[in-house]
């Protein structure tokens, strides 16, 4: 019986091009369940990294800080490899001592809660340099094949490194380990974890009150545990001639992968999905294709879901496959039906880029476009079914006309709702199934 899930790929669209079309969008649903009870729990590492900025001192901070590590440490697993880092203008090990990872034991577990009680608050901000550590601890001190994460916790704007040092440690870092992070307070940057968790196949969340620390570090950790398979990958293979315009996982949360793929054989490639437990995820593929005559059928693209063999030197182990098809036709019908899945994820992934240029208007004094660009956002949350979003909207916003998207900047608007809006524009509803939309039907 083999240790990893079950994966199952499928695939939504219409098959249908016109004559001369070329464009063929499919929504990639991969979904994970099961794995041998009787393998045990699968190897992991766990990195946990603290602001200790200055400005943690501030408004309890660093208190709640300690109280969420403390959280974090009593559900990591017995076994599990771990470290603990304070953040200021350099990485400082917390625990262990030396620049490795520990094995967690009860006599290691009540160390480490220990050394998180003697932490406190001084110092700037260069997390670069804190990830480019957990880069070097999980590469020299992780187990093989092990789940490798890292929880980064953060309450300021990256100031004391350019923004040239922070991309080269995420380059450095992409593929090493997957990062959560959570921001506290107002003062931070929602544009730079967004950067940071992309980069590093994670998601990101404003914490506004510092006491609600402990339950996110919690429910992190023990999503963490619940992984069971590092590095796993969606294979893409497309037909000669063809080009693979955009692949973007569009639910738990809207990230773009197109540029991560790394070549894997000819006319394949592979994009990096991260750690899997028991889940389902989605994605938006868009592949462009030579056209063809009318009736002529063809295979847009192959997807496939793989993971490193057992052994360092294993070939790759394939999990699950599925097929993007294309077909030309002239009949109209067939061709204009919009394909309710792709319809709906086309406007969430519209929905996160309005609220972004909208807000980020508004931060430049330019109202207009913020206001163009909001109720915008306002017309797509309604029609995706996003009620978090559309709440959050009338916290920015005064709705005039939620039909036309006529809307009202408000004037006063606290930091913690703009925040809140910002962080939450990537994350993502499922939809009902549904049937197809009619010929023309969509978006608007």
């Amino acid at each position: 019986m083999s240790d990893l899930p079950e994966f199952t790929i499928k695939v939504d669209q219409n098959p249908y091009l016109p004559e001369g079309g070329r464009e063929m969008h499919a929504i990639v649903t991969v979904a994970a369940a099961g794995g041998s009870a009787a393998a045990g729990p699968s190897p992991a590492a766990e990195i946990i990294i603290v602001d200790t900025s200055g400005s943690m001192s501030f408004r309890n901070k660093i208190a709640a800080a300690k109280r969420a590590a403390r959280a974090a440490l009593d559900v990591l697993r017995d076994d599990v490899r771990f470290a603990v880092i304070a953040g200021a203008n350099g990485p400082r090990m917390i625990y262990p001592r030396g620049e490795g990872l520990a094995r967690m034991t009860a006599e290691t577990r009540a160390q480490a809660q220990a050394a998180v009680d003697r932490l406190d608050a001084a110092g700037g901000t260069a997390i670069g340099s804190w990830l480019t550590m957990a880069g070097r601890l999980f590469a020299d001190h992780a187990d093989p094949g092990a789940v490798r994460h890292a929880i980064l916790l953060t309450d300021g704007k990256n100031q004391h490194e350019s923004a040239r040092e922070l991309d080269a440690a995420l380059e450095r870092c992409a593929g090493a380990f997957v990062c959560d992070a959570r921001g506290v307070g107002t003062d931070w940057e929602p544009a730079e974890l967004r950067k940071i968790t992309s980069a590093l196949l994670g998601t990101f969340l404003d914490v506004p009150d510092p006491d609600a620390l402990e339950d996110h570090f919690r429910e992190m950790t023990e999503a963490a545990m619940r992984k069971q398979v590092a590095d796993v990958a969606l294979r893409v293979w497309t037909p000669r001639r063809a080009r693979l315009r955009f692949l973007k996982q569009m639910v738990p949360t809207v990230v773009d992968l197109t540029g991560r793929r790394v070549e894997s054989g000819t006319q394949t490639g592979d994009y990096p999905l991260g750690a899997w437990g028991d889940e389902e995820r989605e994605y938006h593929l868009c592949v462009e294709v030579p056209p063809a005559d009318v009736g002529r059928q063809m295979r847009a693209a192959w997807v496939k879901v793989v993971a490193p063999g057992p052994e360092p030197d294993a070939p790759v182990r394939e999990l699950a496959a599925g097929n993007v098809l294309a077909e030309w036709t002239d009949d109209e019908a067939r061709a204009t039906r919009i394909n309710a899945r792709v319809a709906h994820h086309t406007g969430q992934r519209e929905l996160a880029e309005a609220i972004q240029e909208g807000l980020e208007a508004r931060r430049r004094g330019d109202e207009d476009t913020a206001t163009a660009r909001l109720g915008r956002a306002v017309v797509l949350a309604r029609a995706v079914g996003n009620e978090q979003i559309a709440g959050l909207l009338d916290r920015v916003v005064e709705v005039l006309d939620p039909a036309t998207g006529t809307v009202r900047l408000r004037k006063d608007i606290s930091k913690e709702d703009e925040l809140s809006l910002d962080t939450r524009s990537v994350r993502t509803v499922r939809t009902r199934q549904a049937p197809e939309a009619a010929p023309g039907e969509g978006l608007s």
